[in-house]
């Protein structure tokens, strides 16, 4: 028996999932160890090992493939964790980091944007007296109009050597069009100091846009000591073990990239806990047969959404982290303050919820660890949905009466309302967020929220997305089995996957009427042809074959005179002068679609800046296996209790069902809940559920009349 893995390490706990060669799932829950992440990761596995009966090293050795995500690029970057690190560039252009083209003021505000006040640059992650300039000038054309002070730029790797830095990063003006200059420094840096980590422009972000280009190469210097130890640590305590199979690491960008590879491309891993809940989705919903699906992420912090549109995540090739602009392609979420330990607090007579979490310390104020500050878990627990004896399969008792005492203090009174009231108004509240956030998504990019299926995952997902699903339109709210581990799920079933980009301005002039008579067929093909030719070169290995390796191609466009381009796929294999008209027209197309008729502007005449190539190889893995269905299609309730409804203002005599207990093909009928180990599924009154063949729980509207006799009076429930 072979077994595959997939970790994913996050702020308060690590997830593991465990397949095997018939397709047997296991899930896993540890409690992170932030002091030594493989420690968390270890427990786990010793977990699966004592669950299937074998040893810690018997199990390992079977390991055949270990896919993980983690957190720790994420945290050392907002935490400010990163090595000493000097940069690099062209004479002249010091500042460029410093100044951010002032974008760094307001990059992540989002709706606070208005608040003047609150806008400043972030702190530097490199220090001014460790950025150094050096004589060198490369035109936008790649050609040499000052030639590189070879001498002065030895100078100022030893400087910075002096001054103790651990990383160097490098980027000069214009090198996406003509490396060379940065090749000698890289060449300078590695006889001078040949064991420290270097990234150079070029090679980590070869882009348009020196400020971008410049910020992505210096995050991925900052980080990639930290991350290299991070893997090497993970990846030794295995091979200690017996581990002798393929250890692959999540990146943002829509796969997995080997280890080895990872340790270089820290940058690329800041935003791999989300991806990895969005491939999960994208792997399920192909083989549900659902091409469009809106993926929500409910965990205690955020409520994270993601697109998947014709089977394919949504990637951005722009992003903002922690007020930096980066250019990696990343897949794209949207982030609120609405998870469960978001905080609930009346100001000026008015009830908001978040952004403000208690996080995992001290966590909601029924956690009974110290917290003082009401939160959506807590109004959950008051109104009947968490069950407190419960809580992580009744691992962790949850404290009722404290949950209802701080949401009496702290929001009953000043309102004026009862303590049910007050905890219905905090749940109703975040749940309108969690659907304006949908519809934003949806609605406002051009989608029609009809045409998706919801994904609700994360341990509070579930438990909300009866309600926010609904509210937002979606035609059905599918609950997976692995919600709780939804990422880990995503990164042990993700293919290997590497993007390569090249900036290259091409033009048609204003007025054009055929877009071939100006765009050269020959130079797409050259562009294509050198892109796939690397990014295969970087994806074949030992288990990935030239067979395996599929490409896509995307090429960026937009009006000349405009700022605002997108993105277009373009067919594989020799282009024509046809495809390259097909292309200008889906472009054209695609911008209405975006900016809303009558905004495109052809007289201006199109413009190209970038090609882009993605190459996926499968990795071994396994498959979920279907369920048969041995049942009458009718489940039996463990226990019933009241669960409050705002459908009907009150409490409800709500059916309680336990994980164990469910079979494919089952109905049940709301309102009613379901108890999984590390979250609770809510159906509403008014809708029914049908457990699938992978026992995802498939949530469908319906009109169910209620029995009076269900509904009790709110005085009977808290006092």
């Amino acid at each position: 028996m072979k077994y595959f893995v997939g970790t994913d390490t996050g702020g308060t706990f690590t997830d593991t999932i465990v397949m095997d060669d018939n397709g047997h799932l296991r899930m896993y829950k540890t409690h992170t160890t932030p002091h030594d992440r493989s420690i968390g990761i270890m427990k786990a596995i010793g977990l699966a090992a004592q669950d299937l009966g074998l040893t810690e090293t018997a199990f390992i050795e079977k390991v055949s493939y270990f896919g993980h995500g983690s957190t720790a690029a994420t945290n050392a970057f907002i935490e400010r964790k990163g090595v000493r690190t000097g940069l690099i560039t062209t004479e002249g252009f010091g500042d460029t980091m410093l100044i951010q083209r002032t974008m760094g003021q307001w990059a992540g505000l989002g709706d606070q944007l208005t608040h003047y006040s609150i806008r400043k640059l972030p702190d530097p992650i490199i220090p001014k007296q460790l950025i150094a300039e050096v004589p060198e000038r490369i035109d936008y054309k790649g050609a040499v109009i000052v030639s590189l002070d070879e001498l002065k730029a030895r100078q100022i790797v030893r400087r910075l050597l002096e001054q103790g830095v651990e990383a160097i990063a490098v980027s000069l003006l214009w090198s996406f069009a003509n490396p060379v200059h940065e090749q000698l420094i890289k060449k300078i840096v590695k006889e001078e100091a040949p064991g420290i980590f270097l990234s150079i422009s070029s090679e980590t972000a070869p882009v348009l846009g020196e400020y971008e280009r410049t910020a992505t190469t210096a995050i991925n210097a900052y980080l990639g000591p930290s991350i290299d130890s991070y893997v090497t640590n993970l990846e030794d305590k295995l091979k200690a073990k017996g581990f002798n199979g393929i250890f692959t690491i999540m990146n943002s960008n829509g796969g997995v990239i080997p280890a080895d590879e990872a340790r270089e491309a820290a940058v690329s891993l800041l935003t791999s806990g989300p991806a990895g809940g969005v491939l999960a989705s994208v792997h399920l919903a192909g083989k549900l047969g659902y091409p469009n699906v809106i993926t929500s992420d409910m965990g205690g912090t955020s409520f994270d959404v993601g697109l998947i549109i014709d089977g394919k995540p949504i990637v951005s090739n722009n992003s903002e982290v922690e007020s930096y602009h980066i250019v990696q392609p990343m897949v794209k979420v949207t982030a609120i303050g609405a998870g469960g330990g978001s905080i609930a607090y009346v100001e000026n007579g008015h009830l908001f919820v978040g952004p403000k979490s208690a996080g995992a310390v001290p966590g909601p104020v029924c956690y009974d660890q110290g917290g003082t500050e009401p939160t959506i878990t807590d109004a959950d627990v008051v109104l009947g949905i968490i069950d407190p004896d419960h809580f992580l399969g009744g691992k962790m008792k949850l404290n009722k009466e404290k949950a209802e005492e701080a949401i009496r203090t702290k929001i009953a009174e000043p309102l004026g309302m009862t303590v049910v009231e007050a905890a219905a108004g905090i749940r109703t509240i975040s749940d309108n967020r969690m659907a304006d956030l949908l519809r934003q998504a949806t609605i406002s990019q051009g989608h029609d929220p009809r045409d998706f299926v919801l994904f609700a995952y994360g341990g509070a997902g579930p438990a909300h997305s009866y309600s926010f699903g609904a509210e937002s339109g979606v035609k059905a709210i599918l609950v997976p089995y692995t919600a709780t581990v939804h990422s880990a799920y995503g990164i042990g079933t993700s293919d290997i996957h590497r993007s390569y980009y090249l900036s290259k301005r091409m033009q048609t002039p204003a007025m054009f009427q055929v877009a071939s008579d100006h765009l050269s067929v020959s130079e797409f093909n050259g562009v294509f042809e050198q892109l796939e030719e690397k990014c295969e070169k970087t994806l074949l290995n030992d288990f990935v074959t030239k067979e395996n390796v599929r490409f896509s191609r995307l090429v960026d466009l937009r009006f000349r005179g405009q700022f605002n381009q997108v993105s277009v796929e373009i067919e594989g294999g020799e282009l024509t002068a046809i495809h390259i008209n097909d292309l200008v027209a889906r472009f054209e197309q695609k911008y209405e679609e975006r900016y809303g008729n009558g905004t495109g502007y052809r007289e201006a005449g199109i413009e190209i800046t970038g090609f882009r190539v993605h190459g996926k190889a499968p990795v071994p893995k396994a498959a979920i296996s279907k369920k048969l269905s041995n049942s009458d299609g009718k489940a039996a309730p463990r226990s019933e209790r009241y669960v409050y409804f705002h459908e009907v203002d009150d409490f409800m005599t709500t059916y309680i069902y336990n994980e164990e207990d469910l079979e494919a093909g089952m109905e049940i009928t709301g309102p009613a809940i379901i108890e999984h180990p590390g979250t609770t599924i809510v159906i509403g009154p008014k809708q029914k559920a049908t457990i699938d063949e992978y026992l995802n729980t498939v949530i469908l509207p319906e009109a169910v009349l209620l029995n009076d006799k269900q509904i009790q009076s709110e005085g009977e429930m808290v006092h």
